[in-house]
């Protein structure tokens, strides 16, 4: 069962101490050419995931392992990994590892791999359906493999009555083991970045809709020309 932090009046947390517990963050990624308002919102829902995740753990029990999605070392190698990934993270990683918890090498760098080529191959596109029939069952195998992986290692870390924190993207697919009580750590700026994306995608559609229409409307008919005016008196000639 999936709990949403922050949008449901939840039992107290604290009645689930005595299960294993995993709290799940979805990545939220930024670059340095994106526009200000889209890092703004990224800060926002970085700082509001630390707050809830805080309160959190205060009352279910801190995180004492921690799995991030792409990283396949564990330890100081795991969290000089994760520098280089994802700098947000990277700082809410840190805190609890330096506090005792452990970064897990939660992936198999080959599979992660292999699936990262599947998808590039995907985005191409086929002239066959038989080829991109292929290349979608052979990325769904990858994929299947990938997540079998990552849930293995979650599986055999996580200890009786321990929490674990897991940060993976949003469109994860991962269906964790029974025993594991799972919350997800939502804040409300999720949502406004969703709204904002959105937002920006129906701009930008409309502005290409816009674009296309005066491309394929006709000539505008020429207006007539004016008579030609005498510039020396100022008189029609």
């Amino acid at each position: 069962m999936s709990e949403t932090l922050g949008r449901v009046e939840r039992p107290a947390a604290e009645s689930f101490i005595a299960r294993r517990k995993l709290y799940l963050v979805f990545l939220v990624f930024t670059h340095e050419s994106a526009p200000q308002e889209y890092k703004d919102r990224c800060d926002k829902y970085w700082r509001q995931v630390g707050e809830q995740l805080a309160n959190l753990e205060s009352k279910a029990g801190a995180a004492t392992h921690v799995y991030h999605e792409s990283v396949s070392e564990q330890g100081e190698a795991g969290l000089a990994l994760l520098k280089r990934l994802h700098r947000f993270s990277h700082e809410l990683v840190q805190t609890r590892c330096a506090n005792g918890a452990v970064l897990e090498a939660m992936e198999d760098a080959e599979l992660v791999a292999e699936v990262s080529d599947w998808e590039r191959f995907m985005m191409m596109g086929y002239s066959s359906s038989k080829v991109g029939e292929l290349v979608r069952d052979l990325y769904t195998q990858a994929l299947k493999k990938r997540n079998e992986h990552v849930l293995s290692v979650i599986d055999t870390t996580l200890g009786p009555g321990e929490s674990g924190l897991l940060l993976v993207g949003e469109g994860h697919r991962l269906q964790f083991p029974s025993d594991i009580e799972v919350f997800s750590v939502v804040p409300p700026a999720l949502d406004e970045l969703h709204r904002w994306l959105r937002d920006q995608a129906a701009q930008r559609s409309e502005k290409d809709e816009t674009s296309a229409a005066s491309a394929d409307a006709p000539d505008a008919a020429p207006e007539d020309e004016p008579e030609p005016v005498d510039v020396r008196n100022g008189e029609e000639s």
